[in-house]
């Protein structure tokens, strides 16, 4: 199983929407290295749910329902899109500053690549957010 983060404004998509939507396909992804790691995800893959903007934090859990396959908003391009359900929601946030602050979390892509709206993360990593969480 492989680890990922997605990331989303919640004014466009919130972990909210996804949890009264009960499963979503992931579209929309214009970006070649967010591209190329959602071809990468495979069924039952693990993905934390990032809010973006003001909020800036990990908020939940979800996982990956179907391999990648042709993003069909894209008019034009070669774009993949997946498709994903919520798990559950954290029992707290994760604030950037707070995997800023961390000695496992610092070296997220989520820091040093902060554009990037899908990346993978590390077991530990992933291991760590759900631990900072309080979440099982």
């Amino acid at each position: 199983m492989n680890y990922w983060l997605i990331k989303s404004e919640p004014g466009a998509y919130s972990w909210a929407q996804l949890v009264q939507d009960g499963k979503t396909a992931w579209t929309g992804v214009r970006n070649f290295a967010a591209r190329n790691h959602l071809r990468a995800m495979a069924t039952g893959d693990r993905v934390l749910f990032y809010h973006s903007g003001e909020d800036k934090s990990v908020v939940g859990l979800a996982r990956v329902t179907r391999l990648a396959y042709p993003d069909p908003t894209a008019d034009e391009g070669d774009w993949s899109a997946v498709d994903l359900v919520p798990v559950k929601p954290l029992a707290g946030p994760v604030t950037l500053a707070a995997i800023k602050a961390d000695t496992i979390l610092r070296e997220m892509k989520l820091v040093k690549q902060s554009r990037l709206s899908v990346m993978p993360v590390t077991e530990a990593q992933f291991k760590r957010l759900l631990e900072l969480a309080g979440t099982e």
